[in-house]
């Protein structure tokens, strides 16, 4: 269980990994620097894992030297840039994507509009050890949906993920970060093993577990900086 006050282990969150002329809200990591991050994590002892191999771990007091990758929204670009970069270096990751957007692109969404991964990427990244997390149904602020569109989102989503990968889904990833108690429960009541928040905050648990987030400004030294900023936490 991750509880306090039992160590929790360091689940970094991306979105992104590609390459961006303009890119405001900070979504994107270059797959360069992304190389770069991968190798100062194996060159200091540490392994990227799924966050189901995490909490497994992390169960059976194995998780030393672990560290849990996340990307949220499923971009193409998480099969074709982050995955080669991974796998090369014995990584796994989890990716949280939103089921009715399979295949379609983020032009709702602020930022870029980028690709979102194809049920053909999907089962590929979920066959070479990826983990496949949902993100929600369309990707929707939880707390705007009433009691009976929520259950639909969060049901309807595991269904066809698990559909796609012929896998269970037991991972989730608020959108937006965006939970309270209320989200929390329904997340739990919808089958989900764990959630993953975005930063650290008043709820707890395995259905808020708290993510460090890294962005392109994160180089060797920022990068251990937030590794001993949540080493402190704990």
């Amino acid at each position: 269980m991750f509880q306090r006050p039992a160590r929790t282990p360091l689940i970094l969150m991306y979105r992104a990994v590609d390459r961006v002329a303009r890119d405001p809200l900070r979504q994107a990591v270059g797959p360069e620097l992304f190389e770069r991050q991968m190798d100062w994590l194996h060159r200091n002892g540490m392994r990227g894992v799924s966050v189901g191999e995490l909490r497994h771990a992390h169960r059976a007091g194995l998780a030393r030297g672990l560290v849990g990758l996340t990307f949220d929204r499923g971009y193409a670009t998480f099969a074709t840039r982050a995955v080669p970069i991974l796998l090369r270096r014995g990584f796994t990751a989890t990716v949280f994507v939103s089921a009715a957007e399979i295949g379609g692109r983020t032009d709702r969404d602020p930022g870029p509009d980028r690709p979102l991964m194809t049920e053909r990427q999907i089962r590929c990244v979920a066959g070479k050890g990826m983990e496949i997390g949902s993100h929600g149904l369309h990707h929707v602020p939880l707390p705007s949906l009433d009691d009976e569109e929520l259950a639909e989102e969060l049901t309807r989503a595991r269904a066809v993920l698990e559909d796609v990968t012929g896998r269970a889904v037991t991972g989730f990833a608020y959108p937006y970060g965006h939970v309270s108690p209320r989200e929390m429960t329904a997340v739990r009541k919808a089958g989900y093993e764990y959630a993953c928040a975005v930063r650290r905050g008043p709820l707890d648990g395995d259905h808020a577990l708290p993510r460090t987030r890294v962005d392109d400004r994160d180089g060797r030294i920022r990068l251990r900086i937030k590794v001993l900023r949540h080493q402190l936490a704990i």
